[in-house]
């Protein structure tokens, strides 16, 4: 896993993860983007 194909998937996970703890933490706050 080296070189710019392995750089990509591991950016696309890291985005994923924040972004599903970015909504796990909106809907314990409360807030409805739908």
């Amino acid at each position: 896993m080296s070189g710019c194909v392995g750089g990509a998937y591991n950016n696309v996970g890291a985005i994923l993860v924040l972004f599903i703890l970015l909504v796990i933490i909106a809907c314990s706050f409360g807030f409805k983007w739908y």
